[in-house]
């Protein structure tokens, strides 16, 4: 009896959580326990050197008004409190002279980036309300003259008179899934990443807008699971690799005048026009127009009156050229223009007839963001990776290139909200070690105003978690490509000892995975598989970004050969360490990731354990065109770049343990992917595993979904590696 009460005594002893070694859980981290805190909406005002936050909780919240020299709040510019029609604040947008603020309530999503909402015109001086229309409506915008608001509703756009409150139609084709008036279609908002297809002049008189017909488009159907006895069908239009896109075409309307006129791009190709802006000469719009294959693009000037269309700038590439937002126009219509042309993205300067007046910025390195111009000094903001690929600066250069000066000095994630006069910039810096922190710095030698906020109350919390660091390094591969990676090893690590690997990847195009900055929902998971006793590990690949044009491109028409290759090699090197089981590696990846992840255990069936695939492509046919043509051009011009990389194709060679999931209701990457997957592994009378969430999108999220499916994926690693 006494050694049954010693050995209970030493159980419960053990059991009893050591102190600094507090287990993470997965219910922590889908609970929200190790969030940040933030500066949420974030904007610098223009018009005065201010700054804007919306503070407040769910359900509430505020429009507060700082100054950027003292940091101390000014005033409440609207508390949805006071108001009986404001169910919370969901974002916001300032007229051009700041006097009155558009507000969205009751948000509704579409796709990834569109939404609909109700939407109230405050006027901050009367501090009256107004509701712009009865209907949910997107994308309201003001008129550059603070007399008008135009919108779009059910594929049409309109205009709202706020002197007088009339509301006009100005366009009246649009029909769903048929025609679309300045808002985007599918494709080009997941793909060349926006919304709003429309544009006011500098005079308030003008509206630019891209009309979509996407009638020969074909139509992709969903399934609707909840909500009926029967399933309901959502359709909507997708073009895939190859296929129809929607028919594009510019058009400018004259408020004044109530009448449109459509632009003509003689013996141009006007295939997609991905980007049109308004210069600062009132009557001129500037227009990006590229082809099919994305590697011929073309800037045009529009003259709002004539249509009158002139050839500004011509840039092509033997893979593709990227789409960016960093066209600035100057005072004299000379603009500021980012591009790869000399292998790295840097910043050109050209005058307003397309001539280049200078290349600003040079090196073996990219800028990464571009923030602004001074106009009193003539100084260019910007982000780069000059001090390593993994880590963000944020630098001053002068027009001429002359001057150039850090103006952070904590390696780490750096990025900055500037003030209008460009005397400040709010630093928002993060590492692997270190939360996100926001303070004030000076702009002219980037010295440390003020501190705004640190968390380090988050910091401290995970002190007692004795958590592992997250280790940077490069691997070198037999084949002798130096690739950025981390390493996350048990924080009782015993190098004497052999770990099983479990590697994290995406891969895709221009993406970076190895960033030194602080932790993601996936990095808490990773830290929670290390104090299980895995050393988990992450390796960019060719094809990934900021290491050039070259190291990017190298995948151009072979989506899938090389960075397979890279994950492979690089799993190869990571099995000879000491301290690694080498006859133990798992991968795991999602979206991009989960079409490598599962190449990665198929092609490399003698290196790889198990693998882990969510909402995965598995055959780039499948995929959207503007995307997969960027990267590989069409089905029928490049059969063999499809189908030689696709998953599908290698069902045969399987071994190892695979587990497969997608959301049914996945508008991106369509389940189909995965559903012609299971059927080729049946086929081939190859046993996995496979998880399928109904009515779940490409983030599979909602309620208990992220808890439950991360607590699949722990146990099947658990269960396999």
């Amino acid at each position: 009896m006494k050694n049954i009460k010693n050995s209970l005594y030493l159980f419960l002893l053990l059991s009893l959580p050591v102190l600094g070694q507090q287990k993470i859980t997965l219910e922590e981290i889908w609970g929200g326990a190790f969030r940040t805190q933030g500066m949420y909406s974030l904007e610098a005002m223009k018009n005065t050197n201010q700054y804007t936050v919306l503070n407040g909780g769910w359900g509430s919240g505020q429009i507060d008004l700082y100054d950027f020299a003292t940091l101390e709040k000014v005033t409440t510019i609207i508390s949805s409190k006071d108001f009986s029609e404001l169910d919370g604040i969901d974002s916001y947008t300032f007229s051009p002279d700041e006097k009155k603020v558009l507000i969205a309530v009751n948000s509704e999503q579409i796709f990834r980036h569109s939404f609909v909402a109700d939407y109230f015109i405050y006027d901050i001086a009367s501090k009256k309300l107004v509701r712009l229309s009865d209907d949910k409506v997107q994308e309201p915008t003001f008129s550059a003259d603070n007399s008008k608001i135009a919108y779009g509703y059910n594929n049409n756009l309109y205009v709202y008179d706020m002197a007088t409150g009339a509301t006009k139609q100005i366009t009246t084709d649009g029909v769903k899934n048929a025609v679309i008036n300045g808002i985007t279609d599918w494709v080009y908002e997941e793909e060349f990443a926006f919304v709003r297809a429309y544009d006011w002049n500098a005079a308030g008189d003008k509206i630019a807008y891209i009309r979509f017909d996407e009638s020969e488009v074909p139509e992709f159907s969903m399934d609707i699971y909840q909500g009926g006895l029967y399933p309901q069908q959502y359709s909507f239009k997708y073009p895939k690799a190859g296929e129809n896109n929607s028919k594009v075409s510019l058009h400018i309307y004259d408020v004044k005048n109530n009448t449109t006129q459509k632009i003509a791009f003689t013996n141009i190709d006007a295939y997609y026009i991905p980007r049109i802006k308004w210069t600062n000469d009132e009557q001129t719009l500037s227009v990006q127009l590229i082809n099919r294959h994305q590697n011929d693009l073309n800037l045009v000037f529009v003259n709002g009156n004539s249509g009158k269309v002139t050839s500004v700038l011509h840039e092509t590439d033997k893979a593709y050229v990227d789409i960016t937002d960093n066209l600035t126009f100057l005072n004299d219509n000379s603009f500021i223009w980012t591009s790869e042309k000399d292998g790295f993205n840097h910043i050109y300067h050209y005058d307003k007839s397309g001539k280049l007046i200078r290349q600003v910025t040079k090196g073996d390195w990219e800028v990464t963001a571009y923030y602004g111009f001074d106009k009193k000094t003539g100084n260019i903001f910007y982000q780069s990776v000059e001090n390593g690929s993994i880590n963000r600066d944020v630098y001053r250069i002068a027009l001429t290139g002359k001057n150039k000066t850090r103006l952070t000095q904590k390696t780490g994630t750096n990025n900055a909200t500037f003030s209008p006069n460009f005397e400040y910039f709010i630093n928002s810096f993060s590492s692997a070690q270190e939360p996100t922190s926001y303070a004030l710095l000076n702009a002219k030698n980037g010295k440390e105003v003020k501190e705004i906020a640190n968390n380090k109350a988050l910091k401290d919390r995970l002190a007692n978690y004795n958590l592992p660091t997250k280790e940077f390094t490069t691997i070198k591969t037999d084949k002798g490509h130096e690739l950025n990676a981390w390493i996350i090893k048990p924080a009782n690590f015993d190098s004497s000892k052999k770990y099983p690997l479990f590697m994290y990847q995406y891969s895709g195009p221009g993406s970076q995975e190895v960033a030194n900055k602080w932790n993601s929902y996936n990095d808490y998971w990773f830290l929670m598989l290390a104090q299980r006793g895995y050393i988990v590990a992450c390796v960019d690949g060719r094809g990934t970004g900021f290491k050039g044009a070259d190291f990017k491109k190298v995948t151009y028409k072979e989506l899938g050969k090389y960075e397979v290759e890279d994950q492979i090699d690089a799993a190869k090197v990571l099995g000879r360490y000491d301290y690694v089981d080498a006859s133990r590696i798992g991968i795991f990846g999602w979206s991009f990731g989960g079409f490598m992840s599962s190449n990665c255990i198929l092609k490399g069936n003698d290196v790889f354990k198990m693998a882990i695939a969510v909402a995965p492509v598995t055959n780039w046919r499948l995929y959207d065109s503007v995307y997969t043509e960027r990267y590989m051009q069409t089905p029928q011009e490049n059969a063999s770049g499809y189908d030689e990389n696709s998953p599908i194709s290698h069902v045969g060679k399987l071994e190892g343990s695979y587990l497969l999931i997608h959301g049914t209701a996945d508008d991106n990457v369509h389940v189909q992917n995965t559903m012609l997957m299971v059927e080729a592994l049946v086929q081939a009378n190859k046993q996995f595993d496979w998880a399928i969430y109904p009515d779940k999108n490409h983030g599979i999220y909602g309620g208990a979904t992220r808890l439950q499916l991360f607590t699949k994926m722990t146990n099947f690693i658990k269960e396999k590696l």
